[in-house]
């Protein structure tokens, strides 16, 4: 099937752009186009539909992959490509799967409320994970026909096919497995693990079983609205953590069914839809004959009844299987809304054309969503609004001028999923990361490539995370530090040589950004200059040569921080209103006076220490120590704080100092305001190794997690010595008691040697009686020493110790508690 996309109006006029154009990866032709606004190529207003949050579950990080990666490319277009744009998010708040999932919970809380006998649990649970099993598998063997039926096809949509067949196929498995694990693990509890284990191990199937035996009592269209209001509210909390910017305008389909049953009255009318018992279908073959083109997205997944994502017609209702309903005729058990067709509901895709249609009208610049959309959603979506505006002056071919997917996110090779179960919730996943972390991480991965959630795109996004915090330290040193009018602003090699990569940092990212919003190359730019300014601040902070120079490191600081406030790693324009708070700047040079005086302080109490100084220097220091820093801080928020935790630290040295506390008490408080007080107010400080320290400022979590990884590496340093230690007292102990063990050496050679001499403990005559002389004594005397040598070292050491064995034991055992008190297994993992 040909696939048609036309180029916006102004796109080829008068030759190539100078310099480089911004082009966008669009799905409707699978490749790079340049991207002109439908309003013309000078235009700077632009449209944007994105589809919101099906609000049946909780938002998992597939999800931010698709949220966060579109907030960036919209970020770019608005603070660095200047557009304006008027962006739409819906909020699907009914649906099939809220439905479902309202009515599945509410049926099995009564049931939980209800559950008293463990057997009947265990029955029922038994008996709803073999239905869920059959049924799954039933799953897979039509995901195996259907991959098969493609198997001998030819060309490349054949092979996009096949692609897509065996990814339905690989989940439908993973579903399988999870679904027979279930009830092994059902199996081998029995009813003794109690009705809350079983409803554990069982939930999702018996909700299923409950929902087929008793759906259509659930009535009460209060279950299904608080239940989509729960999950829309903690979506749009998710958005904030996240620092997404909000839409200008968001749409619930609740909130638009007058708009959605007209819309499908439209269609209708327009022959391209058709009524069939108080249901409503899109004709998909009156569509083609009409002159439209139907799967303009997805061709080769038209109609691939495994990736339709339509029920089974068991009713007959569709002329065409690909045929699917605008509208749904009302069932028991279901919300419903009156229309000309009866009560009823809308279908799957409808709500986003109307709702996009009433805000956006006839065309939009941009549509975006999750690569799992295309087929059939978006396809669809395209599909009814041209059909609605069918009859209008001039049709409707493209309703949408650039559609941008984004790439799954992949764990464990397939995408996450919320159907798979295979999941991380972004309130989880930010257990572990910061949402500017969580945006890095998207930052360096092209938006609309596949991604893998895994433990190399983690480190990427540390590695980068480590390197600009370092960088923008050290300017911030640079530039509190320097007196500017005593040092020398001329430039040499070095300078041009920073600048010369500071204009090729621009250009590159220039050229990346145009480059359909590539923030994985405009990162390698930005990377390349922090690693340029780093060489040049090394090779300037010899402290016999010119000092660095501070604005031409400022200039360079700004450039990134320009750039990373457009990816929204930091603060933008476009993320906070009003004017800048005066006394907030103000507050921030005296909270540097302050923290300067304290380091200074600290700095000179670490050398007072180290020298062994008497105490009453580190009382004269002490006195009215904080006293400069107080007339330079005053009162402010941040600047007080700091100026508390001076005060404090001062008292707890001018108590040292008074009772002529040891040298290492004193460098040990000084261990502790830099290790405790300082990293809960956001300060890194610095030791150097003249004695002098520099601070900087950090976000505590990061300071927080940087000493919970030295700790975790000292005790697994520490723990390793010990089970090194362990191990070989442990051997020891093993061998002596072996040796302890044994019985005397007259015992041990009764077999050979029938009497003794008392004197010298020899034998001195062999098993049968016979007196030993010459060469069997010398054997005998052999042996003997032979048995000796075994028992020495022992004899050895209980000469030197007679509880030798017990102390041994006794290390053992404080070894093993030690272990223990760090965290550590006695196997070596944490």
């Amino acid at each position: 099937m040909e696939r048609v996309w036309q180029p916006p109006c102004g796109s080829c006029a008068n030759g190539a752009a100078p310099g480089p154009q911004l082009v966008l990866y669009n799905s409707l032709v699978d490749r790079k186009v340049p991207f002109v606004p439908a309003a013309g190529p000078g235009s700077k207003q632009i449209t944007w539909y994105t589809c919101g949050p099906t609000v049946y579950d909780s938002a998992h990080v597939g999800h931010a992959r698709n949220y966060l990666s579109f907030d960036i490319v919209r970020r770019v277009l608005e603070d660095y490509f200047g557009y304006n744009c008027l962006f739409v998010m819906n909020v699907t708040d009914v649906d099939d799967k809220i439905i479902l999932r309202a009515r599945r919970n509410y049926l099995l809380t009564q049931y939980r409320q209800a559950a008293q006998d463990p057997a009947k649990v265990f029955a029922d649970a038994t008996e709803a994970l073999a239905a869920a099993v059959a049924k799954q598998q039933r799953k897979v063997g039509e995901a195996q026909a259907a991959l098969a039926e493609v198997a001998a096809e030819s060309g490349g949509a054949a092979e996009k096919r096949r692609e897509e067949l065996a990814t339905n196929l690989a989940q439908e498995q993973l579903l399988l497995g999870k679904q027979e694990a279930a009830a092994a693990a059902v199996a081998a509890a029995g009813a003794a693990a109690g009705a809350g284990k079983l409803l554990e191990l069982a939930g999702d199937a018996l909700a299923a079983a409950l929902d087929k035996k008793l759906g259509a009592t659930v009535t009460d269209p209060a279950i299904y609205r608080a239940h989509a209001a729960k999950y829309e509210a903690e979506f749009l909390e998710d958005l904030a953590s996240l620092g997404c910017r909000l839409p200008t305008v968001l749409t619930r389909v609740s909130e638009y069914i007058t708009e959605i049953v007209q819309y499908c009255e439209q269609i209708v009318a327009n022959g391209l839809g058709y009524e069939a018992n108080g249901s409503v279908y899109f004709d998909t073959q009156a569509f083609r004959s009409a002159g439209h083109t139907y799967g303009k997205l997805n061709p080769w997944a038209v109609g691939a009844a495994a990736l339709a994502g339509e029920a089974a017609d068991a009713t007959g209702e569709k002329r065409h299987p690909s045929d699917f309903a605008l509208w749904k005729a009302s069932k028991p058990g279901e919300p419903f809304w009156d229309s000309p067709w009866g009560r009823g509901r809308p279908g799957w895709h409808i709500e986003c054309s109307a709702m996009a249609s009433s805000i956006l009208g006839s065309q939009m610049d941009i549509h975006t969503g999750g690569e799992d959309l295309r087929f059939p959603h978006h396809d669809n979506e395209l599909a009814q609004a041209e059909a609605y505006f069918h009859a209008c002056p001039g049709g409707c071919q493209q309703w949408v001028n650039y559609f941008l997917h984004a790439g799954h996110l992949g764990i464990e090779g397939l995408k996450m999923s919320k159907s798979l179960k295979n999941f991380i919730t972004i309130r989880q996943a930010l257990e572990s990361f910061t949402p500017r972390q969580m945006r890095l991480m998207f930052v360096l991965q092209p938006w609309e490539r596949k991604m893998n959630y895994g433990e190399q795109a983690k480190e990427e996004m540390r590695s980068k995370e480590a390197l600009l915090r370092n960088f923008f330290c050290n300017v911030e040193v640079v530039l509190r530090t320097q007196k500017v009018a005593a040092t020398s602003q001329r430039w040499e090699e070095e300078e041009k040589q920073l600048q010369q990569a500071l204009d090729a940092a621009q250009r590159r990212v220039h050229e990346a950004l145009c480059d359909n919003i590539n923030t994985q190359a405009a990162m390698l730019a930005l990377c390349d200059l922090v690693k340029a300014a780093n060489v040049y601040l090394s090779k300037r902070q010899d402290a016999a040569g010119p000092c660095p120079q501070a604005f031409l490191l400022r200039a360079a600081a700004a450039y990134i921080t320009r750039i990373l406030s457009v990816f929204g790693l930091c603060s933008a324009p476009g993320d906070f209103l009003g004017l800048a708070d005066a006394a907030a700047a103000a507050s921030c040079g005296s909270t540097e006076a302050v923290l300067d005086a304290f380091s200074a302080f600290r700095d000179t109490v670490r050398g007072l220490a180290k020298a062994k100084a008497p105490a009453a220097e580190l009382a004269a220091v002490c006195a009215g120590a904080p006293d400069d820093a107080a007339a330079k801080a005053g009162s402010s928020g941040r600047a007080a704080e700091m100026l508390a935790a001076f005060v404090a630290f001062r008292d707890e040295v001018a108590a040292l100092a008074a009772a002529g506390a040891p040298a290492g008490e004193v460098l040990a408080a000084c261990d502790r305001v830099r290790d405790d007080t300082l990293v809960e107010l956001g300060i890194r400080l610095e030791d150097k190794p003249d004695g002098s320290s520099v601070w900087k400022p950090e976000d505590p979590a990061v300071l927080r997690a940087e000493q919970e990884e030295r700790r975790r590496a000292a005790a697994e340093a520490r723990g390793k010595k010990l089970r090194t230690q362990l191990e070989n007292k442990r051997k020891d102990l093993e061998k002596f008691e072996k040796l302890a063990a044994l019985p005397s050496i007259q015992e041990a050679l009764a077999d050979k040697y029938s009497r003794w001499d008392a004197a010298t403990n020899e034998p001195t005559h062999d098993k049968e009686g016979k007196a030993l002389e010459g060469k069997a004594l010398d054997k005998a005397r052999k042996e003997v020493e032979k048995q000796k040598k075994v028992r020495a070292p022992l004899e050895k050491k209980l000469a030197e110790e007679p509880a030798f064995l017990q102390a041994l034991a006794a290390d053992i055992a404080a070894l093993v508690a030690e272990l223990a008190a760090l965290g550590v297994r006695e196997n070596g993992s944490a």
